[in-house]
């Protein structure tokens, strides 16, 4: 919004500094922190006061977990408020790149919102049916991988681009909406999957969505594309306001979230926040580029998938407990020890996303 005042500057004063995705997206990161800060525990209180009982705590969880009994859940309202108020005050809103993934990141926040509802209101673990949350999901995906592949350069569209090898160029034809739809679901069920202990999944989604930011920035312009050699994205520079926004509001909500939390992501904020990375990497066409930074998110999820299938063949368990984080908590880990290690290998594995990016 704020980079219509543009239309006052002479090109030597104050307002030419909206023109600017860097000036704006520092501006998109102190606001949602900010508003993160005094909204947070107020938002607490209100989620305490609604819900009672807090977020239901699975009975086959850790023993640990038990303790958590009576922390509200729904925090990511404080996340997604936070990121919403941001960039729609700092991102150029003629840009079809910050629409398609504000679609899907709310679009996804509202199947958490409707989730964590049902867990909280029926006081139990069940909320809403998996099939319906998965076709909804997919409906979202859909939606946004045409939206995307619309507005994608002629040469990239319905095409898979691989990370270092520019040249390099799978045509997918309309198979590519049904793997866009994969990428985008696949992405939130992960990072779903991975919110299971305090600070466990927010930090790492700050840490893919600053590379894939700062990825965005780059395709987005064509000197860097040049010197890259990468693909270039017009438009997609602007997402870097987003992912800033992104990391203000989750380091707002990080402060409330740290163990002890006060309150736990939920649904809400882990559905929404998976979309929104999901949505970033298939804009940019970095969707492979995703699966490395967001490779703590793949891990997660293939464990509950090796544990459910081995499990349906052979009765035995691959893990003590699945997602992986919860073998290392029967393992004897700690779990300060498991957030902290965690947040270590997302950061190794973004590092290397961007050095993707370099090959020259």
């Amino acid at each position: 919004m704020l980079y219509w005042l543009t239309e006052f500057s002479d090109g030597g004063d104050v307002f030419n500094l909206f023109r600017y995705i860097t000036f704006r997206s520092g501006g998109a990161f102190f606001t949602a922190l900010i508003f993160g800060f005094m909204f947070g525990q107020p938002l607490i209180n209100i989620l305490r006061r609604k819900q009672g009982k807090g977020q239901p705590i699975r009975e086959d969880g850790p023993e640990s977990h038990k303790e958590k009994q009576g922390t509200p859940t729904m925090g990511g309202l404080l996340i997604l408020s936070a990121l919403l108020v941001a960039t729609l005050m700092w991102a150029r809103l003629d840009n079809h790149y910050v629409w398609i993934t504000l679609f899907v990141t709310y679009g996804f926040g509202l199947i958490g919102f409707a989730d964590d509802y049902a867990k909280v209101s029926k006081n139990n673990t069940a909320g809403v049916s998996g099939k319906i949350r998965l076709g909804i999901g997919l409906a979202i995906a859909g939606i946004a991988g045409v939206w995307a592949s619309s507005v994608h350069p002629e040469g990239l569209q319905y095409q898979l681009a691989f990370p270092v090898f520019k040249d390099t160029l799978l045509n997918m034809s309309y198979l590519f909406i049904p793997f866009v739809m994969i990428v985008i679901v696949g992405s939130a069920n992960a990072v779903n999957l991975t919110d299971g202990l305090d600070g466990l999944a927010i930090m790492p989604v700050m840490i893919a969505a600053g590379t894939l930011g700062v990825i965005a920035y780059a395709v987005g312009r064509v000197d860097f594309t040049e010197y890259l050699d990468v693909h270039y994205v017009p438009g997609t520079g602007e997402l870097f306001v987003f992912t800033s926004a992104l990391i203000g509001g989750g380091l707002g909500f990080l402060w409330y979230n740290a163990p002890p939390a006060a309150v736990f992501m939920g649904d809400t904020g882990s559905l929404a926040l998976g979309g929104a990375l999901g949505a970033i990497a298939v804009a940019t066409k970095h969707e492979i580029v995703l699966a490395i930074v967001g490779g703590l998110f793949v891990v997660e999820a293939l464990s509950v998938i090796i544990q459910v299938l081995y499990y349906k063949k052979t009765g035995k368990r691959v893990f003590l407990m699945a997602p992986i984080h919860h073998h290392f908590e029967h393992k004897g880990w700690q779990e300060p020890q498991i957030v902290i290690r965690f947040w270590i290998i997302s950061l190794i594995l973004a590092l290397i996303g961007l050095a993707t990016l370099k090959v020259r």
